[in-house]
C-alpha cells in the first residue's frame, strides 16, 4: 500500500533527480552554448581561439558525469558515493563507445539515460551505505559502477530509440507544418520552463533542432519578457530583469497556486512563433530552453540563418527575440487584465 508519505518521498526524490539533472546542463552545455558558436564564427578570423572551442566541448562530453555527481549533491552524498554515482552515470549514458578496441567518446551519450542511471546508482548507495560500515571503501564503487551503469547500458537501447523517435517525430512534423507545429512546441516550452522540469533538457533529451528547437526557443521568450511586464509593478526592476536575463522558472510557485496566470504568456507564445515559423527561425538541442539567457539563443538562431551575422539577420533577431515579445507582452496583458483574469499582483515575487 503506497502511504501519503512513501508519495511525498517519491516526490523529492523525483525533484532532487530532476534538480540535479538541470544544474548538471547548466554547468557542461552553458559554456558550449554560448563561446562555442562566437568562437565558430570568429574562428577563422583569430585561429588561436581553437582551444577555446575544444575546452567547451571537452566540458559538453562529460555532461553524463555531471549529471551524476550534481544528483548526488542533491541528497548530500559523500565524496566517495558521489564519485561512484558519477562514474557509474557516465558509463551508463552511453557517451563513450568502443571501437576496434578503442574507447570513442560519442558526444555526451543519451541524457535521459543518464538521468535514470544516476537515480539508480543513487538509490543504491542509499540502500547500501548503512550496511557496508567498514567495507564502504572496497565494496561500494565496484557494486554502483558495475551494477548501476550495467543497468543503464541495459537500458540505453530502449531509452535512446523511444527519445529519438519523439524527436524525429516533432521534428518531421514541424517540416510539414513549421506554424502550426511552431505555435504548439512554443506554448508548450513557456509553460514546462515555469515548470520544475528542464526545458534544456527536454530539449536535449530528444535532440530538438532546427525550426522545432527556434520555437521552443521562442516560447521561453515569450514567457521571459511577458512574465517580466506582467509583473513589472508588483516586483523590483531587478527581479523583474532576471525573468529574461536570468530564468522565467523564478515563477514557478505562482503557477502553481494560479495556472490562470500564463494566458498572456500563452498567446504571446502563440503569436510569436507563428511569425518565426513562416520565417523559419532555427535553433539546437542546446540553446532551445534558454530563451535570451546568455544571449544564447539569438546567438545560435544568427549562425544558422542563411547569411549568418549579415546585418539584415540581427536586426531580424533583434525584432524576433527583443521587440516583438515585449510588444505582446504589453499588449496580451492589458487585454487578460481588462478581463479581470490576471493582475500584477499575481506574479508578485518576496525572496526575503
Amino acid at each position: 500500500m503506497v502511504t501519503e508519505h512513501t508519495t511525498g518521498t517519491m516526490k523529492q526524490f523525483t525533484m532532487n533527480v530532476l534538480n540535479g539533472l538541470s544544474m548538471a546542463i547548466l554547468i557542461a552545455l552553458i559554456p558550449s552554448a554560448l563561446l562555442g558558436e562566437l568562437t565558430k564564427a570568429i574562428l577563422p578570423y583569430f585561429p588561436s581561439l581553437q582551444f577555446i572551442l575544444d575546452a567547451t566541448t571537452i566540458a559538453m562530453r562529460l555532461l553524463p558525469a555531471i549529471i551524476g555527481l550534481a544528483v548526488a549533491m542533491q541528497f548530500g552524498r559523500s565524496i566517495l558515493e558521489a564519485g561512484t554515482i558519477a562514474i557509474a552515470t557516465y558509463v551508463g549514458s552511453g557517451a563513450v563507445r568502443i571501437d576496434e578496441g578503442a574507447f570513442v567518446m560519442a558526444g555526451i551519450g543519451d541524457v535521459i539515460t543518464a538521468g535514470v542511471t544516476a537515480a539508480i546508482a543513487t538509490l543504491l548507495v542509499m540502500k547500501l551505505a548503512p550496511q557496508l560500515k567498514t567495507y564502504t571503501v572496497i565494496v561500494m564503487p565496484m557494486t554502483i559502477i558495475v551494477v548501476a551503469g550495467g543497468i543503464g547500458t541495459f537500458l540505453l537501447t530502449y531509452i535512446s530509440q523511444i527519445t529519438t523517435y519523439i524527436g524525429l517525430l516533432i521534428m518531421t512534423m514541424t517540416d510539414l507544418q513549421p506554424v502550426l507545429m511552431g505555435i504548439l512546441i512554443a506554448m508548450a516550452f513557456s509553460l514546462i520552463i515555469v515548470s520544475p522540469i528542464s526545458t534544456v533538457g527536454i530539449a536535449t533529451a530528444i535532440s530538438l533542432s532546427g525550426v522545432a528547437a527556434g520555437a521552443a526557443n521562442l516560447g521561453v521568450v515569450a514567457a521571459g519578457f511577458g512574465l517580466a511586464i506582467a509583473g513589472w509593478q508588483a516586483n523590483a526592476t531587478g527581479t523583474s530583469i532576471a525573468h529574461f536575463l536570468g530564468s522565467p522558472k523564478i515563477q514557478m510557485a505562482n503557477f502553481v497556486r494560479r495556472p490562470i496566470m500564463m494566458l498572456p504568456i500563452l498567446a504571446n507564445a502563440a503569436i510569436l512563433d507563428a511569425l518565426a515559423g513562416i520565417l523559419k527561425i532555427e535553433g539546437t538541442p542546446i540553446s532551445a530552453g534558454f530563451g535570451v539567457s546568455g544571449l544564447i539563443g539569438p546567438v545560435n538562431a544568427l549562425h544558422l540563418m542563411p547569411g549568418g551575422f549579415a546585418l539584415f539577420n540581427v536586426l531580424l533577431v533583434i525584432v524576433l527575440f527583443g521587440l516583438i515579445p515585449v510588444a505582446l507582452g504589453i499588449f496580451f496583458y492589458r487585454v487578460f487584465e481588462r478581463a479581470t483574469l490576471v493582475k500584477s499582483d499575481h506574479y508578485r515575487l518576496d525572496f526575503e
